[in-house]
């Protein structure tokens, strides 16, 4: 197990570095950032020991914006080929008007915990995706 006082430092896919929790070596509280404006160094503290520590990483806080991302533009059309998906012919494709496609219910980002199905049309010519 690593020592907590170390950072972890984790680059998911180009972001900013992982910026986690440090605790104290001495007395388990946690540390906090402080800058010396005299240097203009960045270190952590503790602010029940003087315990301090030189950052290894001047990244303290990191903000993630989550944008949303079309689900039905995700969904790849060759999934009208596969035999193991369902196939309905009461749900008419909106855009061709074709009564024959694929539906499924794929994994939503969304918070809600309604359920909602995607459809494909199976017209080769056509393979709009949709959702009711």
């Amino acid at each position: 197990m690593s020592n907590p006082s170390t950072s972890n430092t984790y680059v998911p896919s180009g972001g900013p570095p992982f910026v986690g929790i440090l605790f104290c070596p001495e007395c388990n509280n946690m540390l906090y950032p402080k800058e010396d404006k005299e240097t203009k160094t960045l270190f952590y503290a503790c602010r029940n020991c003087s315990h301090k520590q030189l950052a290894k990483n001047k990244c303290v806080y990191v903000n993630k914006i989550v944008q949303d991302v079309d689900e039905l533009r995700n969904i790849v059309p060759d999934v009208v080929n596969d035999p193991a998906l369902p196939r309905t012919d009461c749900h008419p494709c909106p855009q061709c008007g074709r009564q024959d496609a694929v539906f499924f219910q794929a994994e939503s980002r969304r918070a809600e915990s309604e359920m909602r199905l995607y459809y494909v049309c199976r017209n080769s010519k056509c393979l709009h995706r949709w959702t009711e």
